[in-house]
């Protein structure tokens, strides 16, 4: 059984946005502003960060809510649920993530103990990645928001990604393995959808949940030209700490971590561009880069980003 998530609150406001009065994962009350971001993808507004002292989650304060933040997706440069190859920045992007398929597929095959199950993907965008655990033997399903997304999948890969009301149609315990990469810092009613996952976890099968955090080296180095902040699309901002925070309210533990090493030298690169105001600093941004990942050597707390493996208590 799940604990209780401890309460929240949070207050709509007349032009559609959300206010936090207490933390989103935690429910504390100590919640202060931080510091302004600006939206450098599609609206060029100004979004304040506020941080919990609790558990130390950052989360975008008064951001848009549910009914009314697609509009900041609508963007070409925004390349997570794409196959674009136009551009240097869009090529490494597919490059890389033709790479980490492979890897997360061993991750997930490591962490069951299994070579074949059923497989969830909550954020499945193009389907490239089901497509490739299908082709693993993996019972593959998928549930994804951007319509165009879905039906690229379905083109492309014959992959039958579904709206994200599906994930409540599933039966309980039917997966074996569940994985959101980049997709939780996006989700609205994010305890409601902890408990969940929990619910559609199979006996032994995992949780993973890759997030950014702020808590790295390069995050320092750019600070609020970070390109993981990406608000207001992203509303929360993780480190381990808050992330253990969330998951133990929903009857989940974490069992390992694994660090995502591209993401330092893409966020990297995203943000050089962001201060400079048109190309990044391709010599800065790889040095940063691999600074970063250097650090996590001696700090694996302190990786760009972070795959979280999580199992029920």
């Amino acid at each position: 059984m799940a604990n209780k998530p401890i309460a929240f609150t949070l207050q709509p406001t007349m032009n559609g946005t959300v206010h936090y009065t207490t933390c989103p994962v935690c429910g504390s009350a100590e919640i202060n502003p931080l510091q302004a971001v600006k939206d450098f993808t599609v609206s060029g507004r100004e979004f304040v960060l506020w941080q919990c002292a609790a558990c130390s989650l950052r989360f975008t304060q008064d951001v848009p809510d549910a009914a009314s933040i697609g509009a900041f997706y609508k963007s070409e440069d925004y390349i997570s649920h794409t196959d674009d190859t136009k551009g240097l920045m869009n090529k490494l992007y597919q490059r890389v993530r033709r790479i980490t398929i492979s890897q997360k597929a061993k991750l997930i095959e490591g962490a069951t103990g299994l070579r074949q199950g059923a497989i969830l993907d909550v954020g499945c965008g193009t389907g490239t990645f089901l497509h490739h655990m299908k082709g693993r033997g993996w019972k593959a399903a998928g549930v994804e928001p951007d319509a165009d997304a879905r039906r690229m999948a379905k083109s492309r890969y014959g992959v039958e990604a579904q709206e994200p009301q599906a994930l409540y149609e599933f039966a309980p315990q039917s997966f074996n393995a569940i994985t959101l990469w980049h997709v939780l810092e996006h989700v609205h009613d994010l305890h409601p959808y902890m408990d969940r996952l929990q619910e559609l976890l199979a006996p032994g099968g995992k949780l993973l949940i890759a997030v950014p955090n702020y808590g790295s080296l390069d995050a320092e180095v750019y600070r609020t030209n970070w390109a993981a902040y990406d608000v207001p699309r992203h509303l929360y901002h993780f480190t381990p700490r808050s992330m253990a925070a969330l998951v133990a309210q929903h009857g989940l533990r974490i069992v390992a971590q694994k660090p995502m090493w591209f993401d330092a030298f893409y966020v990297s690169l995203l943000s050089s561009k962001y201060r400079n105001g048109k190309k990044p600093n391709w010599l800065h941004a790889g040095f940063t880069g691999i600074r970063s990942n250097l650090n996590t050597v001696l700090h694996p707390d302190q990786c760009s980003s972070l795959i979280y493996i999580i199992e029920k208590k």
